[in-house]
C-alpha cells in the first residue's frame, strides 16, 4: 500500500521534470545557432589576413557570383559551404603553426554551423550563382571572414532565418559561370559568339578583299612598264622605207 502511494506521488513529478528538461534542451538548441561565432572566431581570421604577404600568386576556387544573387540571405546561405570547401581542399598552413591551429578550429566551428543551414530539396542546385575565381588567397580570406560576420549578424536578427528556400533565387542565376565563359550551346553562349564572330568573318574578307586588289594594280602596272613593239617598225633598207624618203625628195 506505501509502494502504491509513493508511485502514484512520483509519477506526476518525474513526468514534470522530464517536460522541463525537454523544454531546456530545446531552447538550448535554438540559440546555439546565434550564439556559436563569436568576435574570437573573427579575431582568428583578421589574424590569417594580417599575416598573408603581399603577392601576386593566385589561388582558384569556386565561390559565389554576387551579380547574380541578390538575395542576402541566400547569398550567405550559397557562400557559406563553398567558404568551408575553400578552408578544407584550397587554404592550408603549415603544421603547428598559429594560422594552421586557427584554421583547424575555424573548420571545426564550420561543421558545427551545418545544422543552422537547414537544405531544401527543391534548392539542391550545387552550380547556380557559382563562378570560377582565381584570386589571392588574401581575397579569399577576405572572403570568408565577411561570411562568417555576416552569418554572425543574421543568426542572431533570426536564429532560423537559414530555413529560407532559396529555391527561386537560385533559378534566377542565368547558367553557371565557368571561368566566366559560357557553354556554347547556350542561348547567352550564342549571344555573346554571335557579334564576335561578325566583325572577324568581316575582317578577313576585307584582308582578303585587299590582296586581291594590290596583286590587280601589281600586274597592271608591271604590264604598262613592258615595251610594246610598234609594228610600223621596219628594218632599214625596206621597201616602205624607200617610199616613204621618195615622197620626202619630191618637190613640191
Amino acid at each position: 500500500m506505501v509502494l502504491s502511494l509513493s508511485q502514484t506521488w512520483l509519477g506526476p513529478r518525474l513526468l514534470l521534470v522530464c517536460l522541463l528538461v525537454s523544454r531546456s534542451l530545446t531552447e538550448e538548441e535554438l540559440k546555439h545557432c546565434s550564439h556559436m561565432i563569436g568576435d574570437g572566431h573573427l579575431q582568428l581570421l583578421q589574424q590569417m589576413i594580417d599575416s598573408q604577404m603581399e603577392t601576386s600568386c593566385k589561388i582558384p576556387f569556386q565561390f559565389v557570383n554576387e551579380d547574380q544573387l541578390k538575395d542576402h540571405v541566400c547569398y550567405i546561405k550559397k557562400a557559406f559551404f563553398l567558404a568551408q570547401d575553400i578552408m578544407e581542399d584550397t587554404i592550408s598552413f603549415k603544421d603547428n603553426t598559429s594560422n594552421a591551429i586557427a584554421l583547424v578550429k575555424l573548420q571545426e566551428l564550420s561543421v558545427q554551423l551545418e545544422d543552422c543551414f537547414p537544405q531544401v530539396y527543391e534548392e539542391q542546385q550545387e552550380t547556380a550563382c557559382v563562378q570560377n575565381f582565381s584570386e589571392s588567397p588574401l581575397w579569399a580570406l577576405e572572403k570568408i571572414k565577411n561570411v562568417f560576420n555576416e552569418t554572425k549578424n543574421l543568426l542572431k536578427m533570426n536564429q532560423s532565418i537559414f530555413s529560407k528556400n532559396c529555391s527561386d533565387s537560385f533559378a534566377k542565376c542565368s547558367v553557371p559561370d565557368i571561368g566566366g565563359v559560357l557553354p556554347p550551346s547556350t542561348p547567352q553562349a550564342r549571344e555573346i559568339v554571335r557579334p564576335v564572330l561578325v566583325p572577324s568573318a568581316f575582317l578577313v574578307l576585307l584582308a582578303v578583299g585587299g590582296l586581291l586588289l594590290y596583286r590587280w594594280r601589281r600586274r597592271r602596272s608591271h604590264r604598262e612598264l613592258q615595251p610594246v613593239d610598234s609594228p610600223l617598225e621596219q628594218p632599214e633598207g625596206s621597201p616602205l622605207t624607200q617610199h616613204e624618203d621618195r615622197q620626202v625628195e619630191m618637190p613640191v
